[in-house]
Order: C-alpha cells, then structure tokens, then sequence
C-alpha cells in the first residue's frame, strides 16, 4: 500500500482549472466555469460524463502497460475474461456462504495447482486465493514461523529469536514479512557471478531458531531459478548432523507457473519431502490481470491449524487464512476460466512463445558490442545486461532513459549486497508481447546508440536508485 501525504495548504486554496465547455454531456455550458479542485472533495457533484473525462485525460499521461518491461504484471487477457471479471467485481470473494459458485471455482484452482506441483496428495493439499504473492509469502511466513514456535515451546518465547534464511535478492514482501513479524532476516550476499541464493550459503546460515529457508524459483533481479533440490539436500545434511528440521519455501511467485510447463524434469516442487509451501503470482505468468495470487502447503500438517480462523458470517461456517476480508471475486474466476482455457497445452504453448521471445532478444542484444548479458532468458522469460567494459560513453541509466522517450519502460537498477557496483537493464516478456513488438524495442535501441556512443560522458545518474522492480 502506497503511502500519500494530505493536501498542502496551498491545495486547499486551489478553486479549479477552467473547463472546456463540450465536457458537458447534455449542456454544453454546464461547469464552464471551474473543474473540481484535486485535494479537496467538491462542493457539489458533476455530471458521469465530465467526471469520467477529467479521469481519463489524467491517466493518458501514464505509460502504456503494453510496453512496460519492467513489469511482471498481466497485461493483456482475452476479451471474454474481461467479460467475466466484469460479471464478478461485486461478488465478495469472502462471502462463500453468499457466492458458493465463486468459492467453489477457488477450491477447484487449489486443486489444480497442488496436483499441477506433485502434492504427495493432492486433495490432502491445503491452499488460498490471495490479493498476490506478497500476501501469499506473508501467510507461508507465518505458518513456518508457528510451526517452529510449536516446536519450540519449552523455550519461547524466552531468549530464542526465530529467523529465516533467503538471498539478498528475495522479493521486498520477505523483508516485511521479518520486520512485521520479529523474525530475524539472514541474507545471503551475492558474490561475483552468483546473483542467487546456493545450497551452501543456506545452509551454513541455519541453527536450531531457524523457521525455514525461502527459495526463489525465478529471480526478479536476473530472471534465474535457486537451486531448490541442492538446498533440500544440503539443508537434509543439516538435519542428520544436528536434528534441526528446517523447512523449504518456495517462492515461484513467477517460475510456478513457468517450469511446470517447460521445466517438466526440474524438481524444485512437492516432489521434494523438504518444501512445504509454495507460492505463485496468478497475476504474472498465471496469465490473470491484477490482483491475485495463491498459497499452498503441503499438507495440514504445514498449516498449523491455529492460524486457520472458522468464522459464522452470514449464516455460514467459513475457514480463512487470509490477511485481508473483503476483495472481489473477479480474478479468481478469471483464474480458473484461464486454467479452463488453456490446459497443460495452452500454457506450454504460452509460456514457450514468451521464452522463445526473450531467449531471441537477448541473443540479439548480446551480440550489440556495447552490452554483455548476465542471464539469457533461458529459465524466466526475462533477461538482464549491463554495459561491455569498453563503454564509457554511457550507461544503464542513460539507456533506460533514451528509451523511455521512445515508449519503451525498461528498469535500470543496482544489485543488492555485495554487487552494488553491478547495475544493469533487465527486459521481462509477457504473453501478448510479440516477436514483432521485440523488433521494434531493438530496432529502437539500435537507433539511439550512435547518440549515446557520442556523449562525451554518462549523464547524471538519479539520486535514488531502486535495487530492484518487484512487480
């Protein structure tokens, strides 16, 4: 949740802008005189048709999705998905005993995707729809922390400090989930070439406090898979040498809906006795527009059954495990009418065409003599590069820029500990962005670089320069 500042004084004041008299609908001279002020509620109401244009002409001004490639993020669905989101955006997705149809299709997707990840047994699997996958981690988070505080309970809440072990790169959402619920963050720091987290590291970071280890099955910095099954086995040596069972999380908030498809003999999943939750994102590679996102454990065992809260609303027995109450139901059902739509099939033809697209445009970017890759596309469809150690003229930012003017959003970031002097461009392909929209973002890239080739040196980099695109 963004946080906004109130209005200033001088907001308040504000009166309005003069008003272009065929805003009005049925009477052309109807509030010609002012608009309504930004940072105040009106005094009065105005017609639909005003209100919407002075929305719609605000928000012309945003970049276009279609173009965002720093965004994980859905961007396009069928039109018949947008029907059906528009049937449901006033169903409460928190009233099952209400919409029993809605809540059935949720636990049909459950089922879907524990038997899509190997549970041991699919029906004895426990899951939820989210608001997104930092939800989704959020609630994995706190099961592994329950869970160890079960285990532990002759010594805490004494001196004992739960923590959790991941990589330097982990989506933000961990981060809170370690300040929000007092769980000691340990990071493990990249180190020259590795940009993830490896089995070594993590289990050397472990002790007898440890809740879990989060592994990220697809990186948002490089677009990478994290060695799940090497963790595993190191994290079951640590558990023959000292007896602590420490517990795997998997966050494929975009990689879940990735390998199952086109990394079928990649074990990262329930196959693995280790990984007790995982998570995905339905609204990245799930194909499904904002928001929504989805939780599952392995069996009731991995969800301690005190954080499952049985609530009689509105007439009905309802469990639910979930940060937030109310929300819509649309993109749930927006979820189950994709996994109807397209089968094992449709998403594999999916998802290859969007590896397909990325793999093609980082061959052609690293074979431009000013860059060099550091992923290529080959496990995410999404790849990041930086410049060759020849350039001098320019760098990321400068290019991240130039594009900008051109339509094009392409993040240029740092990386986290210890490789904050790696800073780099990463490109994330989406389903509906085609190999002729790839085309056309290199052939305008290629336009700029005899100008950046010319500057005499790279221009002013920003004052603050985000470590990451977690979206």
């Amino acid at each position: 949740m963004t946080l906004h500042k109130g209005a200033s004084p001088s907001d308040r004041k504000h009166s309005g802008h003069p008003v272009n008299p065929f805003y009005g609908e049925a009477d052309p001279v109807a509030g010609m005189e002012t608009a309504p002020p930004r940072h105040t509620l009106p005094d009065g109401p105005i017609s639909p048709h005003t209100a919407y244009q002075f929305v719609h002409d605000e928000l012309m001004l945003d970049g276009n999705s279609r173009l965002n490639l720093a965004t994980f993020v859905t961007t396009w669905m069928e039109p018949q998905a947008g029907v059906l989101m528009a049937d449901c955006r006033d169903k409460n997705m928190i009233d099952k005993d209400e919409y029993p149809r809605t809540a059935e299709l949720e636990k049909r997707c459950v089922a879907m995707l524990a038997d899509l990840w190997h549970a041991p047994d699919p029906a004895a699997a426990v899951g939820c729809s989210t608001t997104g996958s930092s939800e989704a981690c959020m609630l994995a988070g706190m099961a592994l922390k329950r869970r160890w505080m079960q285990r532990n309970k002759g010594r805490y809440p004494g001196q004992a400090r739960p923590n959790l072990v991941m990589g330097a790169n982990v989506q933000v959402c961990w981060e809170k989930f370690c300040n929000f619920w007092e769980v000691e963050a340990r990071t493990v720091p990249m180190e020259g070439d590795r940009f993830h987290l490896d089995a070594a590291s993590a289990a050397a970071l472990c002790d007898e406090n440890t809740i879990g280890v989060v592994a990220i099955l697809g990186s948002t910095f490089d677009g990478s898979y994290e060695p799940v099954a090497e963790i595993c086995a190191a994290l079951d040596e640590v558990h023959r040498q000292h007896g602590w069972d420490v517990p795997v999380h998997v966050d494929g908030a975009s990689g879940a809906m990735i390998a199952p498809f086109l990394d079928p003999e990649l074990v990262w999943d329930f196959r693995l006795p280790r990984v007790a939750s995982i998570n995905t994102s339905g609204h990245k590679y799930g194909l499904v527009y904002p928001g929504v996102g989805w939780a599952l454990w392995r069996d009731t065992e991995a969800l301690p059954e005190e954080l499952v809260f049985r609530v009689n609303y509105l007439g009905g027995d309802m469990p639910t495990f979930a940060l937030n109450f109310s929300r819509p139901g649309a993109q749930v059902v927006a979820q189950y009418y994709t996994f109807l739509r397209l089968g094992r099939a449709g998403f594999r033809a999916v998802q290859q065409a969007t590896r397909d697209v990325a793999r093609s445009m980082a061959e052609r970017i690293g074979a431009l003599d000013d860059f060099r890759l550091l992923t290529q596309g080959d496990q995410l469809p999404v790849f990041a590069f930086t410049t060759a150690d020849h350039v001098t003229a320019f760098d990321v930012f400068d290019v991240s820029r130039r594009m900008k003017e051109r339509g094009w959003l392409i993040p240029a970031y740092t990386f986290p500990p210890d490789r904050e002097d790696l800073s780099v461009l990463r490109v994330v392909c989406r389903n509906g962005f085609s190999m002729d929209l790839a085309d056309l973002f290199l052939r305008d890239l290629e336009q700029l670089l005899p100008e950046l080739r010319e500057q005499p040196a790279p221009m002013r980099r920003p004052e603050s320069v985000a470590t990451a695109f977690h979206h």
